[in-house]
């Protein structure tokens, strides 16, 4: 079958994927974004984490026909999705806040596409402030789960601009690290919420 969809702002269009093929097998094989990490394929371990409609998915459990007319962004896409979301203000794309201001309604939410850049890949664009408080706080190691964690704590930020460390360590829960203890990593989320309270 031919699936067409949008990905990091752009059109795609996958041809002869297979009934049983994984969104994360056509954007790492297909359209050549190896930001989707492959590690267990169980939905168990949240390397594959994209944004399907804005909400955060397992790409390794998406059957590439589920995002036939949808919207996918990446990692690679990131830093222009929380661009554009900045552009039109604070909202909540998983609903948890819809209308008053800065607010915008789940149809609207959905609507946001990253734009892309000059690159497939999202190399020389400005890092969101999610990935550059990774940087920041030294929440990067081998780097196999940061794509994952990236995407879930964009969303996490998103939907609760000031979350607690429960807040934070519920959202990540299905993201697993074995290079940490996870203290940088929820360092770095603390980081980027402070930033976004204060518009840095």
């Amino acid at each position: 079958m031919r699936v067409n969809f949008t990905v990091n702002g752009r059109p795609q269009e996958a041809d002869d994927v297979w009934e049983g093929e994984s969104l994360l097998y056509v954007l790492r094989e297909r359209l050549g974004l190896p930001g989707s990490k492959n590690a267990c394929e169980q939905g168990e371990c949240g390397s594959c984490t994209v944004r399907l409609d804005g909400v955060p998915v397992c790409s390794c459990l998406v059957a590439a026909g589920q995002v036939e007319g949808r919207d996918v962004v990446t990692v690679e896409g990131l830093a222009d999705f929380a661009k554009q979301r900045e552009e039109h203000g604070h909202a909540c794309g998983t609903g948890a806040c819809t209308g008053g201001k800065g607010g915008v309604t789940m149809d609207e939410a959905r609507r946001w596409s990253a734009r892309g850049t000059d690159s497939r890949t999202g190399e020389g664009a400005e890092l969101s402030g999610i990935q550059q408080a990774f940087i920041d706080a030294g929440a990067v190691q081998c780097g196999f789960c940061t794509p994952g964690l990236l995407v879930q704590a964009d969303a996490l930020l998103e939907s609760n601009p000031s979350p607690s460390d429960q807040d934070i360590r519920e959202a990540l829960s299905g993201n697993l690290c074995r290079c940490t203890g996870y203290e940088k990593i929820l360092d770095a989320v603390r980081l980027a919420a402070a930033r976004q309270e204060e518009g840095v």
